[in-house]
């Protein structure tokens, strides 16, 4: 469903599971688009099968966080989980690495949003709502992901270098619209 997104934070032992994306080589949780006829734990649950390997149990809802910026908005639900069988493996055309990481040795570069988010999971944080809004300077009113792609592949910089340059000038504010809970926990 357009603008409807899943993050998912898989969390084993004080590690989080991480993936990075094959189209700016950026660090993220898994993420993905939920399809028409499924509910949003299932898109979840299937969207990180898909891009890491492993079976996962949603083991709370963290929060919705809605990206409004000259691209496309969108509306992730973020769950946590735990991994409950499978194996690592990359998603072709997707992630090209896959890796658990200590809380306090998360990786970079992350993309836009991810930091707020992983903290939230950390943090323990269940039932937040953050509005992140990105205002990227060097991109039109208006692009499509597409439109993106075709700007990225004939940049003459590395995929990586593009989103760096692209996003060197954000402007990111962040609004916490409802607080959530905090849990004495973690998974």
């Amino acid at each position: 469903m357009k603008g409807l997104a899943v993050n998912v934070a898989v969390v084993h032992d004080g590690k989080i599971l991480l993936t990075q994306r094959e189209d700016f080589e950026t660090w993220i949780l898994p993420s993905g688009g939920v399809e028409e006829g499924e509910s949003i734990a299932q898109a979840a649950i299937r969207e990180t099968k898909e891009e890491t390997g492993l079976d996962v149990e949603l083991t709370r809802l963290v929060g919705v966080y809605s990206r409004l910026s000259n691209m496309s908005p969108v509306h992730a639900v973020l769950f946590a989980a735990k991994p409950i069988g499978g194996e690592i493996k990359c998603q072709e055309g997707e992630t090209i690495a896959v890796e658990w990481f200590a809380f306090d040795e998360i990786p970079s570069p992350l993309s836009a949003g991810h930091k707020r988010r992983i903290e939230d999971v950390i943090a323990g944080i269940s039932g937040v709502a953050v509005l992140q809004e990105i205002k990227l300077p060097a991109m039109p009113e208006k692009m499509t992901r597409k439109e993106l792609m075709e700007l990225r592949d004939t940049s003459g910089l590395s995929r990586q270098d593009f989103y760096l340059q692209l996003f060197e000038q954000a402007e990111i504010k962040e609004k916490v619209e409802v607080s959530g809970m905090r849990e004495d926990k973690h998974e």
